[in-house]
């Protein structure tokens, strides 16, 4: 058994926590299946890792410039609150668990059987109809620590072992069923890519496509997406991805930065104090546009191979099935100013949000962080856009920026994460990962669980099992098509809407 532990654990920190070598195994195990030749395995892994590499480097990047800039506001007005931040989160998450007497190695066990109980939902797909593994390692690991905090809190005197099976059984669902919502608006957005989202967002992506289809016409609608604007004259710029995104940010950026002013912002490394103020604007405004073509740049590399070479595994060990992705791989298929649009309306959500806390002298406030606040709005942005355009996208963001603040807010102080109900005197725990997933389907799980127990446990994991099944139902002879044969599925839903 400690064989079996230590090879799980090497695993795990060599290859969960940096997805770009996780990637680059599923490919070198997808073309070994392929029985391609050794050099071709090679390259494979090589362009796939490299290609994530350069991936997180464009989403780093943004992380690097903006968070700064967002702590120097807060800083500036005194704001001491409760941070909305994925690692923050994950770190509050993990101090409480290991105040309460449990370990982080609990936490890893709960990744891998939940991770393997995911693979084997998938594997009996005609049974479950579950298409896809959730292969976003590095995000696993942070919904495994939040998940066994929010599973704790409601059966605080449960077993070790019992506790860990029932929360792989439900945190297993969960990466099946929320990678499975996906698959076909990740098809359609993509021309037939191969892959869905496996990151913190997947039901909003599902609950806001579905909703902007009802308010907005759907596809063939009213809704109009951001690459259908033809500007005329001299605002035919904005026609370009990179200027209008650069250009958009130096607007909302630079009146961040005008506001918390230059001292503050010294202070915080953003700027030089004996440089130009408006070239620190200019270069942290400008860093967005250079980033973002940084994480297409690695899409490009990345997502071709990998799609390739999951043929393997799709062919031999999990058939129909395709890998759940990280979201920021969907920035290279959507509309560039779909994903900025996404950032300033979700922000202006979540500032908004911010501001009526502090009016209404609530005794938690939050702190926007830049994860929710870019990857968690502009992923919604992309997906609503391809399907219920522009205007879909835009109000989806600004009531996603609403819902992530006050919802986390409720959800920190139920499960103790505030900052305020301080669980010891040694930790103070003041964080939350406030992705959609997480700031309002998971908090919904565990009051559940809190007010009901065992039977709050059974109807998630009812409701969980028949989402896939209600999905299949819709179009039976479609969906598996969906991943084996794009081409022939476009046909299939040509035929199905002219027949209505």
């Amino acid at each position: 058994m400690n064989i079996l532990m230590t090879i799980w654990e090497y695993f795990a920190n060599n290859f969960l926590k940096t997805p770009a070598y996780f990637i680059g195994l599923i490919t070198v195990v997808g073309y070994i299946l392929l029985k391609k030749e050794w050099y071709e395995v090679f390259s494979g892994f090589i362009k796939a890792t490299v290609g994530y590499k350069v991936l997180l480097v464009g989403s780093g990047g943004l992380s690097s410039t903006f968070k700064p800039i967002i702590s120097a506001l807060s800083n500036k007005f005194g704001i001491d609150a409760m941070i909305l931040d994925t690692y923050v989160g994950q770190v509050a998450a993990q101090g409480a668990i290991e105040t309460v007497g449990r370990s982080f190695g609990q936490v890893m066990i709960l990744l891998l059987i939940a991770f393997v109980f995911n693979i084997l939902l998938v594997r009996f797909q005609k049974i479950t109809k579950m298409r896809a593994v959730f292969t976003t390692g590095h995000v696993q690991t942070q919904q495994a620590t939040f998940a066994f905090w929010i599973f704790l809190t409601c059966f605080p005197k449960l077993g070790e072992a019992p506790m860990l099976i029932l929360m792989s059984i439900l945190l297993g669902l969960y990466w099946a069923v929320g990678s499975n919502l996906t698959v076909e608006t990740a098809q359609r957005l993509t021309d037939g890519a191969g892959f869905s989202v496996a990151h913190q967002q997947m039901f909003g992506i599902a609950i806001y496509e579905w909703l902007g289809g009802k308010l907005f016409g759907g596809k063939t609608g009213k809704g109009k997406s951001f690459e259908d604007y033809e500007l005329p004259g001299w605002l035919s710029m904005f026609n370009e991805n990179t200027v209008s995104t650069s250009i958009l940010m130096l607007l909302f950026i630079g009146t961040i930065m005008v506001i918390t002013g230059k001292e503050a912002l010294t202070a915080a490394g953003v700027a030089m104090p004996n440089g130009s103020f408006l070239f620190a604007v200019l270069d942290n405004s400008l860093a967005f546009a250079v980033y973002m073509a940084v994480l297409q740049l690695g899409v490009r590399i990345f997502v071709g191979e990998l799609t390739n070479s999951f043929q393997g595994i799709s062919n031999k060990l999990l058939p129909g099935a395709v890998p759940g992705l990280d979201c920021a791989a969907s920035y290279g298929f959507g509309s560039a100013n779909a994903v900025t649009f996404g950032f300033i309306f979700g922000a202006a959500g979540q500032f908004l949000a911010i501001g009526l806390l502090i009016l209404m002298k609530s005794p938690v406030v939050a702190l926007a962080g830049f994860v929710p606040v870019f990857f968690d709005n502009a992923t919604i942005s992309v997906y609503v856009n391809a399907k219920s355009g522009a205007k879909a996208a835009m109000l989806a963001s600004f009531v996603n920026g609403l819902l992530q603040v006050f919802c986390s807010v409720w959800a920190a102080q139920f499960f103790m994460l505030d900052g305020v109900t301080v669980l010891t005197q040694t930790v103070n725990a003041k964080g939350w990962m406030a992705m959609f997933d997480w700031a309002v389907i998971w908090p919904a799980f565990g009051a559940i669980m809190h007010y009901l127990g065992y039977i709050g446990v059974a109807i998630i994991v009812v409701v969980l099992v028949a989402i896939p099944q209600l999905q299949y139902r819709r179009d039976p002879e479609g969906y598996f098509l969906c991943v084996s044969d794009w081409e022939a599925y476009k046909k299939h839903v040509e035929e199905m809407n002219a027949s209505k």
